[in-house]
């Protein structure tokens, strides 16, 4: 899964930077790569190493928000590369747009809800701990 993020964010990154996408609104071919740049930052903390987070629960909490700033990001990329219309590479730019977006979103719902689902159970233990 990782693997495929990187190459697929790669693939958009390299169309949004060295690629012909152009729009009509001033700035915002520089906004959508900013946002761009902003999703493979989420993305490297989604898959970053959590060992130095030194209580379980704050590990899982921590990639579960992880997840979260990836989606949010990923949508305000969206938004951004809404305003690139034309160019070249746009219809490539576009497919990879929404490759991307199934590739994240077909996988990264099942792990949120293990992640909670750990989260929750984690909380459980720690009741059950102060009952006894």
């Amino acid at each position: 899964m990782v693997n495929e993020l990187r190459q697929r964010w790669l693939t958009l990154m390299e169309l949004a930077v060295w690629g012909e996408v152009k729009s009509t609104r001033m700035g915002a071919t520089a906004r959508m790569r900013k946002r761009l740049l902003e999703v493979g930052e989420k993305l490297r903390s989604l898959v970053a190493d959590r060992a130095w987070i030194p209580h379980p629960r704050e590990q899982v909490k921590n990639a579960l928000g992880s997840a979260y700033s990836l989606k949010d990001a990923l949508l305000q990329f969206e938004r951004a590369a809404q305003d690139v219309d034309g160019g070249a590479d746009y219809d490539d730019f576009a497919a990879a747009v929404i490759a991307l977006h199934q590739c994240l979103l077909d996988r990264l719902p099942d792990l949120e809800n293990q992640w909670a689902g750990l989260l929750d159970s984690q909380y459980d233990e720690d009741e059950d701990e102060l009952d006894d």
